[in-house]
């Protein structure tokens, strides 16, 4: 008959024995990777670095000069659309943060969205009509009033020793 104890793995045999938990393989550290392993893998890299630079330099010869320019109006239609968006948004009163966020292909588009994302920050308010609103990513306006009363009158004290010296006086 079969013996049913568990044995005992022998030298050669890598696998664990069976615990009941699945266990996951751990990566090895770094230090153990073999220095000629890591050297090849330097090469490697620095190898495929290297064709992935003159690939990009085939990739360029073969275009003609129509690929080139439009490449080049791709790149200045975007930078325009670039300064369109700022264009916007400071004319509408918007931060720069608010600016990133505004989205369209057209000018018309820019400012449709501007409007709309004003009006879902909340009502807006005429900020030449009411002071002490700022415009939104604005500063806000300090609410300073003139001085009340007559000139002459004497200063309150302010200075702690003597109030405390007119308050037990009586």
């Amino acid at each position: 008959m079969a013996d049913d104890t568990p044995t005992e793995p022998e030298k050669g045999d890598v696998t664990p024995p069976a615990t009941g938990e699945a266990e996951q393989e751990q990566p090895k550290p770094k230090a153990e990777i073999p220095a000629e392993v890591r050297a090849a893998l330097h090469k490697a890299n620095k190898e495929a670095e290297t064709l992935r630079l003159k690939l990009k330099e085939f990739e360029d010869r073969d275009k003609t000069e129509a690929d080139k320019l439009a490449e080049r109006l791709a790149n200045a239609e975007a930078r325009a659309l670039q300064a369109d968006r700022l264009e916007i948004a400071l004319e509408k009163g918007l931060s720069r943060s608010q600016a990133k966020r505004l989205v369209g292909a057209t000018r018309e588009e820019l400012e449709a969205d501007a409007d709309e994302l004003l009006e879902d920050l909340g009502p807006r308010v005429d900020p030449a009509a009411d002071k002490s609103i700022p415009p939104p990513g604005g500063k806000p306006r300090e609410q300073l009033k003139p001085g009340s009363g007559d000139p002459d009158a004497p200063v309150e004290e302010t200075d702690i020793k003597k109030l405390g010296a007119r308050m037990f006086e009586r």
